[in-house]
């Protein structure tokens, strides 16, 4: 299926945002799926993912990168500890206007996850959420995780990978994972704030192995949510499962995306 692709930025508070866009000549629905990057992310990282669900859903994926991160605006001082509620409150806004988007379905991993799910909490234009590793609250794997790449990004030429993606941005980005995960005032953060305000239909993928959370953030997010939930819990995967196990993932969308009705579209 033929895909074009256009390249943009929304202007926010502080600087501006890259978005990019999938679009398939013909399309299943007018409902797009926005897409919400990691911690270290941006659109770049998400590599083929996002041409591949646009082709095989036939809908119009739209990514962007967070401000900070990827070919978006330069960022001076870390997020605060609300960052996760800023992105739905401050940020995503911007791109549902600057892409004239009316209802939509979020997918996040990671960090992004998070930010899907609480943006699904405050938008009932949200239609579904796909959240993929998403934490849910700050646990004790996950912050080992942290430390763990913390002590390896120390290693000399490991901040130049992320050089690649964010340029002079780099050293930057990690310090806005790093410094704020790890933080005293994050320790208390979960999702309890917003979760039981999810009214739509969300899709939980997690890897058994996942080095940054253990299944307790899956069940967590599938015990609070106010909806119906699929959960997908991948045997042999880690914190990245729509690279590890690509084609299990995109089923398990597909799967998830066909229930989804305009019935439902239209009354959310």
């Amino acid at each position: 299926m033929r895909i074009i692709t256009k390249e943009s930025k929304a202007e926010v508070s502080g600087g501006y945002l890259h978005i990019k866009e999938w679009l398939p000549k013909q399309l299943s629905s007018e409902v797009p799926i926005i897409m919400l990057h990691d911690s270290l992310g941006c659109v770049g990282l998400w590599k083929t993912f996002p041409e591949l669900l646009a082709s095989k859903l036939s809908r119009h994926v739209i990514a962007y990168d967070r401000l900070g991160f990827g070919l978006s605006g330069a960022r001076n001082e870390l997020p605060s500890v609300d960052f996760i509620k800023e992105e739905a409150s401050i940020y995503f806004p911007a791109i549902k206007k600057h892409c004239s988007i009316q209802k939509y379905m979020l997918l996040g991993h990671s960090v992004g996850g998070g930010m899907s799910l609480n943006i699904a909490a405050t938008d009932k234009d949200c239609i579904a959420v796909v959240s993929i590793s998403a934490q849910a609250f700050v646990e004790d794997l996950t912050l080992k995780g942290i430390i763990d790449a913390k002590k390896m990004f120390k290693k000399p030429g490991q901040v130049d990978r992320l050089k690649k993606w964010h340029g002079d941005k780099a050293q930057w980005v990690l310090n806005a994972w790093t410094e704020v995960w790890l933080s005293p005032e994050f320790a208390q953060w979960n999702l309890g704030y917003c979760i039981k305000d999810i009214t739509c239909p969300v899709l939980i993928i997690h890897g058994e192995n996942d080095e940054y959370g253990s299944n307790a953030f899956p069940e967590y997010i599938e015990d609070n949510v106010s909806s119906v939930t699929t959960k997908n819990i991948i045997n042999g995967c880690g914190h990245m499962p729509h690279h590890e196990k690509t084609d299990e993932v995109v089923d398990s969308i597909i799967s998830f995306v066909n229930t989804i009705t305009i019935e439902e579209c239209l009354v959310r």
